[in-house]
């Protein structure tokens, strides 16, 4: 207790929408880890990738909310409200993917050979799966700032969980890579893996010095200006990437348009190539989205002063 006899704990984290939403997180992502582990079961890649997204996400939520519960974070040499919204939009984008990839391996309409338990209890997973997604979507909602209202963090703003979005893309893009897309044939294929490295370092970059407060002058221009740049940056290198991608990878002098029939599902190069083109136009499409919201929102306005962010 402080010297002026107020209470411990942050009642704001507990008794709010807001910490009505983490407690909601907590609950769905501990339930669960509880029914996967219990009965649900989980294997393969796939599986892996959602178990460890659920608990990452759980546990990235105590931490949260133990650290606002407790008013610790001020102790942390970070912008809280930058690095809460940053993790509840991350979190809401590993749900959603979990809450697509489970069911879509692991129910199947049939009762397993394990019984019909199993199969309930994996749709009981995606249920809390999608509510949990709800839970953090509704966190970032309740952060996100609106026209008119004071900001309290730079990645609070579209342009900042345009940030988060882009980021997570990446990791897609980099996941399809890895799987057998054989981009080390091509120079071009190449320069295009080394353009979607170069353009995550640099998203991951603005984030991190927006978390951490680092957002005075950079390079000789405000850190408005230097966002602005990375972002136009970044649309230049993606527009290339999404032209050169498709051409070295389905025209007919380097690969094949159509997805050859002897390809085995799941291990196919071809599959691969694909998603890397699609994310690749949807990761160009969401830096042209943030670099037009960027030069209308004005970062230079009183509404989304330096100060304000950090």
């Amino acid at each position: 207790m402080d010297s002026q006899g107020g209470p411990y704990l942050n009642q704001r984290a507990l008794c709010s929408l807001l910490g009505a939403a983490r407690l909601c997180q907590l609950a769905m992502g501990c339930a669960v880890i509880a029914m996967v582990t219990h009965s649900a079961g989980f294997s393969g890649s796939q599986g892996v990738f959602c178990m460890a997204a659920w608990c990452f996400c759980f546990a990235m939520s105590v931490v949260v909310f133990f650290l606002d519960a407790t008013r610790l974070y001020s102790c942390l040499p970070v912008s809280w409200e930058n690095l809460t919204v940053t993790c509840a939009a991350f979190a809401t984008l590993l749900f959603v993917t979990a809450s697509v990839v489970y069911p879509l391996f692991f129910i199947q309409s049939e009762c397993p050979y394990a019984g019909c338990e199993v199969r309930n209890f994996r749709i009981a997973v995606t249920v809390c799966s999608i509510l949990g997604a709800v839970a953090y979507g509704a966190e970032v909602a309740l952060c996100r700032a609106r026209p008119g209202q004071a900001v309290v963090g730079y990645m609070a703003t579209v342009s900042g969980l345009l940030k988060v979005v882009q980021g997570f893309v990446a990791c897609v893009i980099f996941g399809a890579l890895a799987n057998r897309s054989e981009y080390f044939r091509y120079v071009a294929t190449i320069y295009c893996v080394v353009v979607y490295a170069f353009c995550f370092v640099l998203t991951v970059v603005v984030v991190v010095m927006t978390v951490c407060r680092r957002t005075k002058a950079v390079c000789c221009m405000t850190f408005e200006r230097f966002v602005v740049v990375c972002t136009l940056l970044e649309v230049l290198l993606y527009l290339s990437a999404s032209v050169v991608w498709p051409v070295f990878c389905f025209d007919t002098k380097y690969g094949s348009p159509w997805r050859p029939s002897s390809c085995p599902q799941g291990k196919c190069p071809w599959d691969s190539k694909l998603v890397v083109a699609v994310f690749s136009f949807v990761n160009f499409g969401l830096y042209v989205a943030d670099l037009l919201y960027s030069q209308r929102l004005r970062f230079g306005s009183p509404r989304l002063s330096p100060n304000s962010r950090a």
